[in-house]
């Protein structure tokens, strides 16, 4: 628990200082870049953020004082993966992304990192076996798949805020500017360069399912779950709607609730996955230039989806524990947003 805080913490630190526009690059590199050594020198802090979260750099000594006070093996695990993505934040803060090689890398380095940092956790916990922690592969898919998420979702507020991370491999075959898209004489090339985005994120899913498979702890079970659920959700919502481009699409707040409580076993993960990848064949448009490859990718989901068990978990849930969720999902709406948005960041995985 102290380690997986403090990742974050560390984590979010990080991200601020990327983030903070008002930080000159040739200042903002060399930090990106040194990071990873603050942990180990008690009295550094950064007064000067002007970002919301500048908290955590103006208190980093607090942060780095509890870093230094965890196991060794935990420390190791922080400090490296912070270094890689201190690093890797500073190459994309001086080029774009363009090929989908390059978005798949950009993804790694804010949110793959991270899956691969708390899988390395989990496994030196020995909560999970050594695998989890060994097959970076799985773990970075985990993460690309929220990130990806993230990024096709927030199109519209990437734009308004001068940001720009759609590949400019794919957006450039459907406009001939990233902000065109948002234009409504563009939208039907818009919708399908969105559908094609979407269909590239999929292909992460036979990979999170397998990530699943293999966890043995509770906790660790519902906590990388659940952000996966959420983001198979956010997919379904946004595949071939124009509201990306006008808007923000966001799951229902009883949605959010329905998928925390019934992501609590992989048949159940298996299911959600099946029923939104449903959703989104049943809206796969015939003229998609894209269609064929959803088609493919929904397939081979479908295929590790299918029953090795029940298609629904909610049968095992006590009524105790249904009342007790649906009363404070009815009693407690103000903390469902706040759970809703902490969910979000984690969607988000890199902390971005």
């Amino acid at each position: 628990r102290h380690a997986v805080c403090i990742f974050y913490l560390v984590l979010r630190a990080l991200d601020t200082i990327e983030d903070d526009m008002t930080i000159s690059l040739d200042v903002k590199v060399p930090m990106l870049h040194e990071f990873h050594s603050y942990l180990y020198q008690p009295e550094w802090k950064y007064m000067e953020s002007k970002e919301k979260d500048r908290q955590v750099l103006e208190d980093f000594p607090t942060i780095s004082m509890e870093f230094r006070n965890l196991s060794k093996v935990y420390q190791d695990v922080i400090s490296d993966i912070c270094h890689k993505m201190g690093v890797g934040m500073a190459e994309f803060l001086e080029k774009k992304v363009d090929s989908q090689h390059e978005w798949d890398k950009y993804c790694h380095y804010v949110a793959g990192l991270v899956g691969i940092g708390l899988s390395r956790l989990f496994s030196a916990s020995e909560l999970e076996d050594p695998i989890v922690g060994q097959d970076t592969e799985l773990a970075n898919s985990m993460g690309l798949f929220l990130q990806k998420t993230n990024i096709i979702r927030d199109y519209l507020e990437d734009q308004l805020e001068g940001r720009e991370f759609w590949p400019r491999e794919v957006w450039s075959r459907y406009a001939k500017k990233l902000s065109d898209l948002a234009k409504p004489e563009n939208i039907d090339m818009a919708v399908q360069c969105l559908n094609e985005l979407i269909t590239n994120a999929l292909h992460h899913v036979p990979d999170v399912l397998t990530y699943l498979s293999r966890l043995k702890n509770q906790s660790v079970f519902n906590f990388c779950a659940i952000p996966q659920v959420m983001a198979i959700a956010t997919l379904a919502a946004c595949y071939n709607n124009k509201q990306v481009f006008r808007g923000v699409v966001k799951i229902r707040k009883g949605q959010a609730v329905t998928l925390m409580m019934d992501a609590t076993n992989i048949q159940a993960v298996k299911a959600i996955m099946y029923q939104y990848v449903e959703e989104i064949y049943q809206k796969i448009p015939s003229t998609d230039p894209s269609s064929n490859k959803t088609q493919q990718v929904i397939a081979s989901i479908r295929a590790m989806s299918l029953p090795g068990g029940p298609m629904a978990s909610r049968h095992h849930y006590s009524p105790i524990y249904l009342s007790c969720a649906m009363l404070l999902a009815a009693l407690s709406w103000q903390y469902l947003s706040t759970i809703s948005k902490a969910t979000e960041e984690y969607v988000q995985a890199g902390e971005n």
